[in-house]
């Protein structure tokens, strides 16, 4: 495997942990961070072993943002290429194949927000903070957060956290819907495993198809279509061998 500068990956059973590693900017990403990012993360969907993939950060941050200083002196070439890779690494995450954990473990600002709800889950220490402050520079998200965010909590409450700019507990927002789960900081990361290694012993196949159809249902597809796609998803998971073996298991069960 790829010794990275920014980042970490480390393997454990069928998980797949990538860690930004850049703990005394608080993980902030800068060009060279986005790029290994994207190319861990395609490191990781390509490998059939392991079932789930966790992303979180080193030190007291899961990621406050763009590095600030760099993204500050970009001219407008380098920002519209800095917008494109952000685009091709939450593609990356939300089309994969295999789920995605965000096990946010302190402050996940601006796009370390975006990247965990490109997630399709996320999990949270108790003193985690989420938000979206682009407002205070004059701006606005560039990564999605004014279009994921809405997939998760109403209307008001996103306008609020985007007109306000401020950062979230992360009880608060398990409340509203946008997180799974808050664990408590001195065994967070066990915590975090242990939720992920559950849903890695689910068949793959099914959270793939699962993950991908949920998807679907947040896009313009006519309803009719969405729903006879999962009408032949199901049949086509029914007449597998691994689907017909867990059934006959099952009914064995029943009948003793």
């Amino acid at each position: 495997m790829k010794v990275f500068k920014t980042i970490t990956i480390e393997t454990t059973d069928a998980i797949a942990v990538l860690k930004f590693n850049r703990p005394a900017q608080l993980n902030a990403m800068n060009r060279e961070m986005m790029d290994e990012i994207i190319e861990g993360i395609h490191w990781i969907n390509a490998q059939s072993d392991y079932h789930v993939a966790v992303i979180t950060g080193a030190g007291r941050a899961f990621m406050a943002g763009a590095d600030i200083k760099e993204y500050g002196n970009q001219t407008a070439e380098e920002f519209d290429t800095f917008q494109e890779k952000g685009m091709q690494l939450y593609d990356a995450i939300e089309n994969a194949s295999k789920p995605w954990v965000a096990a946010v473990n302190g402050f996940a600002l601006g796009g370390g927000f975006e990247i965990a709800l490109s997630c399709d889950l996320i999990v949270a220490s108790e003193d985690a903070k989420m938000g979206l402050p682009e407002v205070f520079l004059s701006l606005i998200p560039g990564g999605g957060g004014t279009q994921r965010l809405i997939q998760k909590i109403g209307v008001n409450r996103v306008k609020e956290m985007l007109f306000l700019g401020g950062q979230y507990h992360a009880k608060t927002l398990k409340d509203w819907g946008v997180v799974n789960a808050v664990f408590p900081n001195d065994n967070f990361l066990y915590e975090a495993m242990d939720y992920a290694g559950k849903l890695s012993r689910r068949p793959q196949q099914s959270i793939a198809e699962l993950k991908r159809l949920v998807n679907l249902s947040m896009t313009a597809t006519p309803f009719e279509e969405r729903i006879n796609n999962e009408a032949q998803t199901v049949k086509k998971l029914y007449l597998q061998e691994e689907a017909q073996a867990a059934i006959q298991k099952f009914i064995k069960k029943s009948d003793q």
